[in-house]
């Protein structure tokens, strides 16, 4: 196993990478309840995202951006944001922010994160004018590791083996029982490692957002997408090593 970096799992697509020194912060969803949707498993605890040096957020959709989460981090606290977000973040009083687009690079102290594409939709919703491509980003430091945010495959997304990646944060499903144009189911998705090739890979954007009172009639959705990743990965990637955590999980790399 690797060694010297640390990755919490915090649900959805909130991930913790603690690296070099430096945490980052990913799409943080932090609370209960997004609109319709609740949350399954454990709470956020607040020590998994205080003090966090950076905010890296993929796209502008609700279980992305979510403004009531952002508002309990520090209003110091650097955000990254694709082109055409940065107002929706600036209006919330954060100071430090920076519009971004694919093949930008921005720093974090030790840690350099490159801007990659990501093959998904991109409005904040359909009574909403604001519009960014959304992205994914290859934080560099001690570790190489690539956080896809929500994404299809893609033409270039083999490029970004090289360097090799030690570890892919890989979407494997989303909120509901079903899943819309641009994200990667468990079978998609191990076709994504196949093509990004990293050591290791953890699915996210699984087993936490669902809609209330449907767990009841299709609660499977919540459960079986990391097993038939791991599955599905074991079968096309099997020199990968798949880590399944639980939302509020983590573990040494």
């Amino acid at each position: 196993m690797l060694s010297g970096s640390r990755v919490s799992f915090l649900g959805h697509s909130t991930v913790a990478i603690e690296d070099s020194g430096v945490r980052l912060l990913t799409d943080p969803v932090l609370r209960g309840r997004i609109g319709h949707l609740r949350r399954h498993g454990a709470p956020v605890a607040p020590a998994a995202w205080a003090g966090a040096d950076g905010v890296l957020l993929s796209h502008l959709h609700h279980d992305h951006f979510d403004r009531r989460s952002l508002q309990l981090l520090s209003r110091a606290t650097p955000v990254v944001v694709p082109r055409g977000g940065g107002a929706l973040v600036r209006e919330l009083g954060f100071t430090s922010v920076e519009e971004v687009i694919a093949g930008d690079r921005v720093s974090f102290g030790a840690l350099s994160v490159l801007v990659v594409h990501a093959e998904h939709e991109g409005g904040r919703g359909p009574r909403s004018a604001h519009q960014a491509q959304p992205v994914g980003y290859v934080v560099e430091g001690e570790r190489r590791i690539y956080f896809a945010g929500d994404t299809d495959i893609f033409d270039s997304m083999a490029e970004l083996s090289e360097p090799p990646l030690d570890l892919a944060l890989i979407p494997i499903w989303g909120w509901g029982p079903t899943l819309g144009p641009g994200h990667l189911d468990p079978r998609s998705a191990a076709e994504a490692l196949a093509l990004l090739a990293p050591a290791v890979a953890i699915p996210i954007h699984w087993g936490t957002l669902y809609p209330f009172a449907l767990e009841r009639l299709r609660p499977r959705a919540l459960s079986d997408p990391p097993h038939l990743f791991s599955r599905y990965a074991g079968e096309l990637v099997p020199q990968c090593e798949v880590v399944i955590l639980q939302p509020g999980e983590a573990t040494e790399l």
